[in-house]
């Protein structure tokens, strides 16, 4: 397996069948966990970015000479809008001084609404998913990741102005 391959598929996560971006997104969720654990929600962005830009260049290098760069192995993708849609927590962890784990019900919502963004991809998502470029496979995602911090934000808001 080629460097490239091993990074779009996430070292082989993308495999996993069936719904391998589900899986790419939940093989996410431990490292985002480590990663904030380690460095807070700089390491988490710093993370992010890398991830991004590495997986842009890994799906550009395997997928060289193919018409779709969208493989379904390829989950990448998954992965930096993944935690793209946990940043939130990470930042509300550190701010409030508590564990990023005690925040569980904003991961279930990170979770379930990327997958669902990432599925329907209305709007901006759809637009770059439509790209059919290596740009686009990644932008997609990371657009699903963002619509999904600002939902998680939202519902965060909401629970503690109204519920709390």
């Amino acid at each position: 397996m080629t460097p490239a391959r091993l990074v779009a598929t996430w070292f082989g996560v993308g495999y996993l069948r069936p719904a391998s971006g589900t899986w790419g997104s939940l093989a996410a969720l431990p490292i985002f966990w480590a990663l904030h654990v380690l460095g807070g929600p700089v390491l988490a962005a710093l993370a992010v970015v890398a991830v991004t830009l590495g997986g842009w260049w890994a799906i550009a290098r395997d997928s060289a000479g193919h018409s779709d760069p969208d493989h379904s192995e390829y989950v990448i993708d998954e992965v930096a809008g993944m935690w793209l849609a946990l940043m939130p927590l990470s930042y509300g962890a550190s701010f409030a001084g508590v564990d990023v784990l005690a925040l569980y019900p904003g991961w279930i919502v990170a979770f379930f609404g990327f997958r669902l963004f990432d599925i329907w991809k209305p709007g901006l998502i759809g637009w770059a998913d439509r790209k059919k470029t290596p740009l686009g496979v990644m932008l997609d995602d990371v657009l699903a990741g963002i619509a999904t911090a600002i939902l998680v934000i939202a519902l965060a808001a909401f629970w503690h102005i109204f519920l709390m």
